[in-house]
């Protein structure tokens, strides 16, 4: 069943998607971000699972909804 992993803002555009479902389940947000970004996470970078914010250290279970997002700016 695996997670579904959101993007939002400036991610989405960087990446070219705005949602990804995983065949499997990743341990972690921090393993989720390396899922669909190959990188290290920038220290600015939000998310939540099922809605509320989490630590990257977080603990994933299948059918977890994690989404990510950049700074707000307002103005």
């Amino acid at each position: 069943m695996g997670i579904t992993i959101k993007l939002f803002a400036s991610l989405r555009e960087q990446f070219a998607r705005d949602e990804l479902k995983t065949p499997d389940t990743p341990a972690t947000v921090h393993d989720a971000w390396l899922r669909i970004t190959g990188k290290e996470r920038p220290a600015n970078i939000l998310a939540a699972v099922n809605h509320e914010y989490v630590h990257f250290d977080h603990p994933l279970q299948e059918g977890d909804e994690v989404a990510f997002f950049p700074p707000v700016t307002g103005g």
